[in-house]
């Protein structure tokens, strides 16, 4: 029985790497918040983006996210679109059949929540408000939060994109990329952590079973020499 329990040691040893892997697999992207831009083209599509990480990613949370319009004329922001339970709702006549939602789908706990305008117009140039109404549910009590975001929106007959957003798009990268690599690293660590303390468990089942062995063995002669 010892030796089928020493051959099965290298088995075991995977199967905690093969959870790591398949938990990794199951993780969302990582969030990063990452400013909107502010420049849309007359007569273009634009994405008004709006994003809002949990500091904490294993938190269970239910958010809402309301956008507010108020034009470059205007003094008053004014309802313009409301997203919750996965449903979206257009509340400004000015933009019905020109938004649509472009943020976390398929789930209540939003981080995401951008928004898309068709067919961009002049009239559409003003300052967007956007809030995270968001509540964090711990295992006693709820936790509610609000976040808020101001946008500042110049429509444009020709798109210039500024060194702010070139510089904004390649942090996001770097920092998507540093976080995978730093689960990459914890993987590895936790591997070989494993493989060591599985090694040892091996010798010490090797030698349990090698004393045995000599004892039945001392045994048996014991025995004989008895008779």
């Amino acid at each position: 029985m010892s030796p089928v329990r020493m051959s099965a040691g290298p088995e075991l040893l995977l199967l905690p790497l093969a959870l790591l892997v398949l938990q990794a697999s199951r993780c969302h992207g990582a969030c990063v918040e990452v400013d909107s831009d502010t420049e849309a083209v007359a007569n273009e599509g634009f994405k008004l983006g709006c994003i809002s990480c949990k500091m904490r990613s294993e938190v269970k949370a239910e958010a809402s996210v309301n956008w507010s319009f108020k034009a470059s004329d205007e003094e008053n922001f004014s309802p313009l679109y409301s997203y919750k339970n996965q449903y979206g709702l257009i509340m400004d006549s000015r933009f019905y059949k020109r938004l649509d939602w472009k943020g976390s789908k398929h789930t209540n706990d939003l981080q995401d929540g951008s928004i898309f305008i068709s067919n961009v117009t002049y009239n559409d140039t003003g300052t967007y408000e956007c809030i995270f109404n968001r509540t964090l549910n711990y295992y006693n009590h709820e936790y509610p939060t609000i976040t808020k975001k101001i946008i500042t929106i110049k429509v444009v007959p020709q798109f210039t994109r500024g060194l702010a957003s070139i510089l904004s798009e390649v942090m996001m990268y770097v920092t998507i990329i540093g976080l995978q690599f730093w689960l990459l690293v914890e993987m590895i660590y936790c591997y070989r952590k494993i493989s060591v303390a599985g090694e040892e468990a091996l010798r010490e089942s090797a030698a349990e079973y090698l004393a045995i062995a000599s004892e039945s063995k001392d045994n048996c002669a014991s025995v004989q020499v008895a008779e």
